[in-house]
């Protein structure tokens, strides 16, 4: 830039602040971010709200600093998310039941809703796909909220260790071993999924030898070991603790299936990317199942919402 002297002004041109387009832009990868992070979409929606009154709580010449917005609203949401998670661990300790992550229905649907029935955005929506899994989602929520974030920041969403570090305040070196470290545990825990085609046989031959209470069928497709767990936080009737086994978990469906209500219908959904199913009461969600299948065919982990304030994507749109 040339001075009134003539001579040149070696500062930097200032950039032009981001139009409200731009930033906006960034909601929707910002709640796909949170939700994993969060597991809840209630909770991802409230984190990229306060992110952006943060942005919005800065001067135009605070903003007009920031070189990259995307980048700068990322770090924000993130530090929210892990406020909350460092918090989560406490407030769950009250929670009535098993807590599980927040079910998402297919991308095709809507997520969220606003108060006034108006359509929700686009921007509100989740993309699904593999890392946001149940079975894996149920994994991050073991984790420590360090570890969580950086994997979901690094492995997910490629950002580097160092951006990580400015997220959770550690090390590039640390963050290395911390996404490490949650690799080792997402090894473990899910050391051989299925494909999704076989997933949907598996799924549909259960609801198939559930409908008709065969409780030998049941047996058969489910692993000896396996486990369902329920979530109705204390606003729905469930189970309240875990069923081990396969056997038992079969004879419970089977009684699940007589007393089921003649409204009630069983339907084919996905879930989180999998194949899964829904339960249905003339024609509003009360119930969704989703599963861990493994190489073997065997169904090792069966994940029951009935929570209805986790239930909002599916009753809303």
């Amino acid at each position: 830039m040339t001075t009134r002297d003539g001579t040149e002004d070696e500062r930097p041109e200032p950039h032009p602040e981001p139009g409200l387009d731009a930033v906006m832009g960034e909601r929707r990868r910002l709640v796909n971010i949170a939700y994993r992070l969060l597991g809840s979409l209630a909770e991802a929606e409230d984190a990229v709200q306060e992110t952006y009154i943060r942005w919005y709580a800065l001067s135009p010449r605070q903003r007009d600093a920031v070189e990259t917005p995307g980048a700068w609203l990322t770090t924000v949401v993130s530090r929210v998310c892990l406020n909350v998670l460092g918090s989560a661990r406490v407030r769950r300790e009250t929670y009535v039941g098993e807590w599980l992550p927040e079910p998402l229905p297919d991308r095709t649907e809507w997520l969220g809703g606003r108060p006034d029935g108006a359509a929700p955005d686009p921007a509100d929506r989740v993309t699904l796909d593999e890392s946001v899994d149940l079975a894996l989602m149920v994994v991050l929520d073991a984790m420590t909220p360090a570890e969580r974030i950086a994997f979901i920041l690094h492995d997910v969403f490629r950002y580097s260790f160092a951006e990580v570090a400015e997220v959770v305040g550690r090390t590039p070196a640390a963050c290395r071993q911390l996404a490490s470290s949650a690799r080792r545990r997402v090894r473990e825990a899910r050391p051989s999924p299925t494909s999704p085609p076989q997933h949907a046989y598996v799924v549909r031959d259960f609801k198939r030898a559930w409908e008709a209470r065969d409780i030998e069928a049941l047996i058969g497709l489910l692993d000896p070991g396996a486990t369902a767990i329920a979530d109705g936080g204390g606003l729905a009737l469930t189970f309240l603790d875990p069923i081990e086994g396969g056997e038992r978990i079969a004879h419970a469906w089977a009684e699940l299936a007589r007393l089921r209500h003649a409204s009630t219908t069983l339907l084919e959904r996905t879930v989180n990317g999998r194949p899964g199913l829904v339960s249905q009461e003339d024609g509003v969600t009360v119930t969704v199942f989703a599963f861990d299948v493994t190489k073997d065919a065997r169904i090792r982990h069966i994940w029951v919402m009935r929570n209805p304030e986790k239930l909002r994507a599916w009753t809303v749109g």
